[in-house]
């Protein structure tokens, strides 16, 4: 899998792609472009003639499987060609030279620009929406909702293809391996599991409201962890450290206990007609769909507490020791030792 190393291989794949959508259309205009399902959304539907936006909406559609795959490549050359080109020269502009510190560096780095896009653009999703901030109860009234506006569709749709494209760079180590591989792992199949199985039964209110108290929380911890490769030890790091605990600690556990809330105890608010297993129109909420959303969101918030752990036995180590260190990572000695030995 060349193309999700090496950015010039998966810049190719999508240049074609987009040249073949483009030549089809030209030369053969008015007929099915099998290109477009790669590039854009499927299967808009018609308008709602109650809507007063009077807004094109999307369903979900077996094509939407094409636009993943396709901006899973997108993103391992986003990746690659940020981290390689733009990120790894400015690690040894900010004084960052040993390879396992650099590597460490751009992980996090591509990490921060990656979530402060996402949950930016998460939370002006849910501006758009009823839910805005977390009224919960909006997860189940209007239930199923299935016609998609086209912002809603395609945040969900990109998210998919980044956790996908993630799993992937897990799997196939192009990030060297933590001493929380394991959860790692487990993290990113309950995400996938969450967004996958949100989408199929139409709640993409509750997947939009999860993603933003993921993302948000992950902006913060990247950012701290880029200045202490850079700066080891210095207030500052120390104190963007401490912001993103109290961050973490409202989003990963506040909010996301209210979902789990909302999902325990406001389930039967879900419209009477959508009670029942019929996919023909859009609807799923039987009574033991109740807890098949709650579990996944459970797993999710027990990972969470995992870390939690983690994150204040570093604090107190800062607070302590003056050294901000990743528990996570493996022991910076050994990197150093590693590197000795190159």
């Amino acid at each position: 899998m060349k193309w999700m190393v090496h950015p010039i291989t998966s810049f190719k794949m999508i240049v074609i792609t987009v040249i073949a959508y483009f030549n089809w259309r030209k030369f053969t205009p008015g007929a099915f472009n099998p290109f477009e399902p790669l590039l854009l959304l499927s299967n808009p539907v018609p308008r709602h003639p109650e809507d007063p936006e009077g807004t094109v909406r999307y369903a979900k559609s077996y094509k939407d499987i094409l636009f993943v795959l396709f901006y899973v490549v997108v993103f391992s050359f986003t990746r690659q060609f940020i981290t390689i080109y733009l990120l790894r020269p400015l690690a040894y502009k900010l004084g960052v030279r040993k390879e396992a510190k650099v590597l460490r560096f751009l992980e996090q780095a591509y990490t921060f620009i990656y979530f402060s896009f996402s949950g930016a653009i998460g939370i002006w999703v849910m501006y758009q929406e009823p839910t805005w901030w977390y009224k919960t109860e909006h997860f189940w009234l209007g239930y199923p909702h299935w016609d998609m506006k086209p912002h809603i569709k395609l945040y969900y749709l990109l998210q998919t293809s980044y956790w996908l494209q993630q799993m992937l760079v897990l799997i196939l180590g192009l990030e060297k391996p933590r001493k929380d591989f394991n959860e790692l792992i487990m993290h990113h199949i309950v995400t996938l599991w969450l967004v996958l199985w949100s989408y199929l039964i139409n709640l993409s209110m509750i997947g939009n409201a999860i993603f933003v108290t993921m993302d948000v929380s992950d902006i913060f911890l990247a950012l701290a962890k880029c200045f202490n490769y850079v700066r080891p030890g210095h207030w500052v790091g120390n104190f963007i450290f401490g912001f993103f605990i109290l961050v973490w600690s409202y989003m990963r556990h506040w909010l996301n206990l209210r979902i789990l809330w909302s999902v325990w105890y406001e389930f039967d608010l879900i419209p009477s007609e959508a009670r029942r297993w019929w996919t023909p129109d859009g609807v799923w909420m039987v009574d033991w769909m109740k807890y098949q959303i709650f579990l996944p969101i459970l797993a999710l918030q027990l990972l969470n507490l995992f870390w939690y752990f983690l994150i204040w036995r570093i604090l107190i180590r800062a607070l302590l020791y003056n050294h901000l260190a990743d528990e996570r990572s493996d022991d910076e000695e050994e990197e150093e030792e590693n590197d000795k030995n190159k």
